[in-house]
């Protein structure tokens, strides 16, 4: 799973990143020179991982993961003229989501690009650029469909291309009415056929509101977002960037202190994978004890798939354990005496924190 860091420049992108990956990447004031990413990946906690490490002893244990990449600011007006430049788009278009850092702090050392602090502005403009560059993406690529149509040819190429054309059009009209495209209902089909456009105003948008050490994170509720793939959380970035160099038992006086009851790590991570609509099953072990990453609604010949091809191409069975039942039994042998170690098809449908076992011949 991998998200990119954006925002208006000064809004505290580094911080915030440096506050979720334990980073230690140089933070200044806004320079244009040139783009500039950091990138780290990011233990996802879960404390079920943990607890079957503990049961299990194995040589290893494997957290799924979250990368994280911190991209060069934007601006106001990128997305116009022709849209974003290659490099930039290519960085915030290849990510699951985007996490959109909004500067809600005051600092009269550190200017802000307009002027004055304003987060309900700030996360209009940057959603405005994003849609503004997938209008000049869509217009671009309804040219060519228009030149394509125009010679003949294929009758079943024609056909097609024609239902692209309605499909971009629709969104078009989506745009240009403000809406962005991850507010758009879409069918399976017509995700699909859109994947390769790596729209921005598609993706689903995590927005941290980067807030003062005094500041009140109940801001986050008075922002006008709204939608499914949209979620707003505030975060003391300088405060939490500090946290994060700390060692644990310091870092919980701290904490303490603070009111803080979770590191914004967890609570993003957290977040994140509401917005992403995925959640972690587990494979035990004697050698490895690991959490996976799958998408709700994932089946277990997904889950096999996950963990390696050949799984899903020889499977035959699931062995399936909730996580509350495994840590009541004490073991996978006593779960299957009590019956709440189950055999699955493969077109189970694996909840969140499932032991999983896959039975399979190649």
């Amino acid at each position: 799973m991998e998200i990119g860091i954006i925002g208006l420049p000064n809004s505290g992108k580094t911080t915030v990143f440096n506050a979720l990956t334990r980073g230690r990447e140089e933070t200044a004031a806004y320079s244009a020179a040139h783009m500039e990413v950091h990138t780290a990946a990011v233990q996802v906690p879960d404390e079920r991982l943990d607890r079957l490490a503990e049961m299990y002893r194995p040589k290893k244990v494997t957290h799924a993961q979250v990368v994280y990449k911190d991209i060069a600011g934007l601006t106001r007006g990128i997305g116009e003229a022709g849209g974003l430049a290659g490099p930039l788009l290519n960085e915030i278009g290849n990510n699951d989501a985007l996490l959109h850092v909004v500067r809600a702090f005051e600092d009269e050392n550190v200017l802000h690009p307009e002027g004055s602090i304003d987060p309900a502005r700030d996360i209009a403009t940057v959603e405005t650029e994003l849609m503004l560059n997938d209008m000049t993406v869509i217009t671009t690529r309804l040219e060519r469909i228009a030149q394509r149509v125009g010679k003949g040819g294929d009758p079943r190429e024609v056909a097609a291309l024609k239902q692209e054309r309605a499909l971009l059009e629709r969104l078009l009209a989506e745009l240009e009415a403000e809406r962005p495209l991850r507010e758009v209902p879409l069918s399976p089909e017509e995700e699909k056929a859109l994947r390769g456009f790596n729209f921005l105003s598609q993706k689903p948008m995590l927005i941290v509101l980067n807030i003062g050490d005094e500041d009140d994170p109940g801001i986050a509720e008075e922002m006008p977002v709204a939608g499914e793939r949209i979620k707003v959380t505030a975060l003391r970035g300088k405060l939490e960037a500090e946290l994060a160099q700390m060692e644990p038992e310091e870092a919980a006086d701290f904490m303490a202190e603070f009111g803080i009851e979770e590191l914004g790590l967890s609570r993003v991570i957290h977040l994140s994978y509401d917005l992403l609509q995925v959640h972690s099953f587990f494979t035990v072990g004697e050698d490895e004890v690991r959490a996976w990453t799958l998408p709700v609604g994932g089946t277990a010949l997904d889950a096999a798939a996950t963990i390696h091809t050949d799984l899903a191409r020889g499977f035959i069975r699931a062995e399936v354990v909730a996580f509350a039942d495994l840590m009541a039994a004490g073991s996978l042998a006593e779960a299957r005496k009590r019956a709440t170690l189950r055999l699955e098809g493969k077109d189970y449908v694996v909840q969140d924190g499932e032991i999983v076992h896959i039975r399979f011949n190649v």
